[in-house]
């Protein structure tokens, strides 16, 4: 039966049960980073780098990627508990708060044919498309961008980031270790900058203009998340003194959780390391390096419970401010 049919209790029935069983297959949906091809390439590349940096620690792939210091270490059993009671409550409930995309878009280009005239605006074809989907793809990043550098930047926001620094290992699931407010700027930042795109090109082209898709998604958003799951992992992959400066690597993500003073604040960006660079936040290594990841004070475990998770930042900002 199609679900659509439905009414009543048997359609609050089904929304329920699909609401619980949706996270445990993300391995089958292209948005989520646990799409099997993300996982698949990341675990690929990972035998390139252990093929390459065998001598680089311990001998064996699976005790150094796999080993139950990482995966069954109580920093990843809470990101795991993160991710499911996220992915079943946020949708529900934090989810109308982002910053709709689509609204600014509708808005900026109501706004342009009101200021100039509809008549202009018939600009569409294959190079539109090649515009708008690099257009589009530096906006997303730079939304990321700023939304990563004013968790930072900002106590009242740093209060709620913290949490996902609490993390003491990294994993794919790690990407998910977030509270809801940090949920809301990541997807809220990136919905007002790709929303100006967006009408623009809706505009510019009448409406006609479409980026590129790939499996559904953006194209580069595809290309950048084939590499994603190794930014919240232990697979050491650097690109290098040159793209290191255009591109952030997974590499320079795990330098970002160091607790080390010198990488504090570093490396913020996600796919394009130019915005670091434009901030004066980009780090990059010269070598493998070594260090511990976390908070660094200590009080890690304050975040490794789903309680502490979603409370202890709301706590800790209002008796500060107290």
């Amino acid at each position: 039966m199609d679900p659509a049919q439905l009414d009543g209790l048997p359609r609050l029935a089904f929304d329920v049960v699909f609401a619980l069983v949706k996270p445990l297959f993300a391995f089958s949906q292209y948005d989520s980073f646990l799409y099997w091809p993300f996982l698949a390439t990341a675990l690929v590349l990972a035998l390139v780098v252990f093929l390459f940096h065998r001598r680089d620690g311990d001998g064996s792939f699976f005790r150094r990627y796999f080993s139950r210091d990482i995966w069954g270490h109580v920093s990843a059993k809470a990101d795991y508990k993160f991710y499911y009671v996220n992915a079943v409550l946020f949708p529900i409930i934090f989810a109308p708060m982002i910053l709709s995309g689509a609204w600014v878009g509708g808005l900026v280009q109501a706004g342009m044919t009101a200021l100039w005239d509809e008549g202009m605006a018939h600009h569409g074809g294959i190079w539109t498309s090649v515009v708008y989907t690099l257009v589009f793809f530096l906006a997303y990043d730079f939304g990321r961008y700023l939304a990563h550098f004013v968790q930072h930047r900002f106590a009242i926001l740093w209060h709620f980031h913290k949490v996902h620094h609490s993390a003491e290992v990294l994993t794919p699931f790690t990407a998910f270790r977030a509270h809801p407010v940090d949920l809301i700027l990541m997807a809220s930042f990136p919905g007002l900058a790709t929303g100006l795109v967006n009408g623009a090109f809706d505009y510019w082209s009448g409406g006609t203009a479409g980026y590129f898709l790939f499996f559904g998604l953006h194209g580069l958003i595809f290309i950048y998340n084939l590499i994603g799951n190794l930014r919240h992992s232990h697979v050491w992959l650097c690109y290098g003194p040159v793209l290191s400066q255009i591109f952030v690597s997974p590499a320079q993500h795990q330098i970002h959780h160091s607790i080390e003073q010198r990488h504090w604040g570093r490396n913020m960006g996600f796919a394009l390391a130019f915005w670091d660079r434009l901030f004066g936040t980009l780090y990059v290594p010269k070598e493998h390096e070594h260090f511990a990841m976390g908070l660094g004070d200590g009080t890690e475990g304050r975040y490794h419970s789903l309680i502490g998770m979603y409370w202890h930042p709301v706590r800790e900002l209002f008796s500060r401010n107290s």
